[in-house]
């Protein structure tokens, strides 16, 4: 299906965006920017959201907000929230992207580390899910998209926390989504693959069998895979067809033989 003939049952509504100043986050802005939809984008980097909010708000005629705040800093959901409340902006998509791995021994890692990465990976994802879903369930419309990833489906050596919360956030969205049928408002939990994008970098995982040498898809071909699939109300949303397959196989493999295949694949 191309994007261009999915219909919407209105125009102009708003898609707050978090991890928006690059990979995947980045993508998703530019496919609601196509399609005339306003934007919130959020993260750290302010320059470069206040650049990206320049450049689509001249090329697609759109509104952009851009607001610069760390999202692994405890009540920053809530900051978010009251940033859109000030401005009047009401929120029909809300895109759960921001997060971030770490490569390494559990018992070697350090420990603020793994603690942002449970405080943005899980956290502030479930606190904006909370904040926003009350306003999309009284207008009987809304879309969630919880960036997960094909990590969820299997516990992960060496990358130990992030696989956890990755987890959290394909089982906690599939609940949601049950709970939801009805109302009007979906749930999608978007389950890329290793992707190009700077997600290995900020892991520390370039070195990695399961990236090395290998050409992975870019962050904008899996952001328009995820829009189709949220717009579609789809609630696992499994990016290529080896990705589908692995992440499903492992259901009818032995628990020992999948850690034992994970690591293998993950180490250096």
């Amino acid at each position: 299906m191309n994007i261009n003939s999915i219909k919407k049952s209105n125009m102009n509504k708003t898609a707050l965006i978090t991890g928006a100043s690059s990979g995947i986050g980045m993508g998703l802005a530019t496919v609601f920017a196509k399609q005339k939809e306003n934007l919130v984008l959020v993260a750290r980097n302010a320059a470069k959201l206040e650049e990206m909010a320049k450049e689509l708000t001249s090329k697609y005629g759109i509104k952009v907000n851009a607001l610069a705040i760390d999202l692994s800093e405890l009540n920053s959901a809530q900051k978010v929230f009251d940033y859109c409340h000030k401005n009047n902006l009401s929120i029909d998509y809300l895109i759960n992207n921001a997060g971030f791995g770490d490569f390494g021994l559990f018992a070697e890692s350090k420990w603020e580390k793994q603690l942002q990465m449970i405080n943005l990976n899980i956290t502030t994802l479930t606190h904006l899910t909370h904040l926003f879903l009350p306003a999309m369930i009284k207008n009987n419309y809304g879309k969630l998209m919880n960036v997960a990833s094909t990590a969820a489906f299997q516990p992960g050596p060496t990358m130990s926390v992030y696989y956890a919360t990755k987890a959290f956030v394909l089982h906690f969205s599939e609940a949601i989504a049950n709970e939801l049928e009805g109302s009007g408002v979906t749930v999608t939990a978007l389950c890329p693959g290793a992707t190009e994008s700077g997600f290995q970098s900020a892991a520390a995982m370039e070195e990695s069998k399961l990236v090395k040498g290998k050409k992975l898809p870019t962050s904008l071909e899996v952001a328009e895979y995820g829009y189709k699939a949220m717009m579609k109300g789809e609630k696992v949303a499994i990016h290529g067809i080896m990705n589908y397959l692995m992440a499903n196989s492992v259901r009818f493999s032995p628990r020992a033989m999948v850690l034992k295949m994970v690591r293998m694949m993950q180490d250096k």
